[in-house]
């Protein structure tokens, strides 16, 4: 089932006897799931030995919901504003969707963001961060998708929600697209409302209100992503570079593999693209040789002039055109609408601990 298609029906867009029934069966599973995070989440709160401490402050960027937040602008972000301060960091992640024990497409998007910043992978972040402190010499660490992994103890813990959808519809999964209740926000320091450019203020403010109720201890920002150019490959693997108002008013083929596929057409249509066809994969998909051969003859047929991707998605499929159609990627950085210095001054101690620590970066 395609991203879109299982937001459709858990938010109750589609409509019907068969998407009322599939409801119903879902309902039926979201109650021992849900058991089952309150139980584990219990544990982690009782018994404090679970969660192990490391020597390097870490500083974790989670979220709420399935699918993206803008959890990767916020790592770059962070890591950048650590690294301009001349802490040593290294990123922590799970690694989901790497094949053959390779960097996944996140890695290495981060990879060409942040070139002087370490990235492991690893389901055990308590390892991972061990071999940072131990054989990097890293003084602070950023936990990438860290809410919901508890086993490592965290000195600033941020949750992003999403405003298009920042309650998961109400319920926990598979009926809804929370991974734990709202409730658990009350483990946050701080709250970050993204994409809050996509929503009006009495939205808005209903967000900031149901937050405060829930977690009347945690510091509030709002932030977007805005695009900043387009991005490509090479024959060498250089970098391509292009203006974004290449795109106005051209047809394009889009294709995307990412948890929000409908933000990433929105940034299209914003830049004035005819986006004609636009095709969706699953989060972290790795693309093969059927996959690439479709996406090239759907653009022809189309008359893109382009086809444009996310850089998750470049990066993953590393060339400069498909059959003779520039293949380019929107690149996005995160612009704080309100928060910042709150952020800045959550993370000065992290700063202040980070530097303290005496190992050389050999």
């Amino acid at each position: 089932m395609k991203s879109t298609d299982f937001y459709d029906l858990v938010s109750g867009r589609r409509r019907g006897i068969g998407p009322s029934v599939l409801r119903g069966l879902l309902a039926l599973a979201e109650g021992p799931y849900r058991a089952a995070v309150w139980w584990r989440n219990r544990r982690y709160d009782r018994v404090e030995s679970l969660v192990h401490r490391v020597e390097a402050p870490v500083v974790s960027v989670g979220n709420l919901t399935l699918g993206g937040s803008g959890k990767t602008p916020m790592v770059k972000w962070i890591a950048r504003r650590l690294r301009e301060e001349g802490v040593r960091v290294t990123l922590l992640s799970r690694g989901y969707g790497s094949t053959d024990g390779g960097p996944n497409d996140e890695a290495l998007e981060l990879e060409q963001a942040l070139p002087d910043v370490p990235h492991l992978q690893n389901p055990d972040r308590v390892a991972a961060a061990r071999v940072a402190i131990d054989e990097l010499a890293a003084q602070a660490l950023v936990l990438d998708d860290g809410f919901q992994h508890r086993r490592i103890g965290r000195d600033l813990d941020l949750v992003l929600l999403d405003a298009t959808a920042p309650f998961g519809y109400g319920r926990v999964f598979p009926r809804g697209a929370l991974r734990e209740s709202v409730a658990s926000l009350r483990r946050a320091d701080l709250v970050c409302l993204t994409r809050s450019d996509l929503i009006d203020e009495t939205e808005l403010q209903a967000i900031r209100e149901r937050v405060a109720r829930v977690a009347p201890d945690a510091g509030w920002c709002e932030s977007v992503v805005e695009p900043t150019r387009l991005v490509g490959v090479d024959e060498s693997g250089g970098l391509i570079e292009q203006p974004l108002d290449s795109l106005a008013g051209k047809r394009v083929a889009a294709f995307c593999g990412v948890g929000n596929p409908g933000a990433f057409r929105r940034t299209l249509g914003a830049l004035g693209a005819e986006v004609e066809p636009f095709t969706e994969f699953p989060d972290h998909h790795a693309y093969g040789r059927d996959d690439i051969e479709r996406l090239t003859r759907e653009a022809s047929d189309a008359g893109a002039a382009a086809i444009v991707c996310t850089h998750k998605d470049l990066v993953k499929v590393g060339v400069e055109n498909l059959g003779g159609i520039p293949l380019r990627a929107i690149e996005i950085e995160l612009r704080f609408r309100a928060g910042e210095e709150l952020v800045r001054e959550r993370l000065a101690p992290i700063t202040a601990r980070a530097l303290s620590r005496s190992e050389d970066w050999e």
